[in-house]
C-alpha cells in the first residue's frame, strides 16, 4: 500500500523518466530530421539539370535549418540531463569578458569627457578673473 520510496526519491525517478523519454525522442528527431533532408536532397536532385542549382541550394538549406534544430533538440536534452544530475551550467565567460571590456571602454570615454570639462570650466573662471581683476598701484605721499 505505502510504497518505500520516498516522494523525493518518486520525483527524481519521475523527472529521470521524462529525461529519458525526451533524450530518445530528441535522438529519434535528430535521425528522422537527417532522414527527410537526405530525401530533400535526392529530390531535389532528380528534378533535372534545369533546376539543379536552385534545388541543390535549397535543399542544402534545409538541410542547414533541420540540422540547427536537431543539434538544440540534443544540447537541450543534455542540459536537462546535466540538471538533473545537480551539475550547474557552465558560466559564459565570453560574455561575461565582452561586457567587463565594454564597461571599461564606457567608463574612460565618460572620465575623458569629464575631465574635458571640468578644464573648459577652471578655464572659464581663469578669464573671467582676470577681466574682472582691480590693479591697485600704492601711492606715496611726500
Amino acid at each position: 500500500m505505502f510504497s518505500s520510496k520516498s516522494k523525493t526519491e518518486r520525483t527524481a525517478a519521475q523527472a529521470w523518466e521524462y529525461l529519458s523519454a525526451a533524450m530518445a525522442a530528441a535522438g529519434d528527431t535528430a535521425k528522422d530530421t537527417g532522414d527527410k533532408a537526405t530525401k530533400l536532397a535526392g529530390k531535389a536532385s532528380d528534378q533535372g539539370h534545369k533546376l539543379a542549382g536552385k534545388g541543390y541550394r535549397k535543399s542544402q538549406k534545409l538541410a542547414g535549418k533541420a540540422s540547427g534544430k536537431a543539434d538544440i533538440a540534443w544540447h537541450r536534452a543534455n542540459a536537462a540531463a546535466g540538471a538533473l544530475a545537480g551539475r550547474k551550467p557552465a558560466r559564459p565567460w565570453g560574455l561575461i569578458i565582452g561586457v567587463g571590456l565594454l564597461g571599461a571602454a564606457v567608463g574612460y570615454a565618460v572620465a575623458q569627457s569629464a575631465r574635458a570639462a571640468l578644464e573648459r570650466q577652471a578655464e572659464q573662471e581663469e578669464l573671467e578673473l582676470a577681466e574682472t581683476a582691480v590693479v591697485v598701484t600704492p601711492t606715496y605721499d611726500n
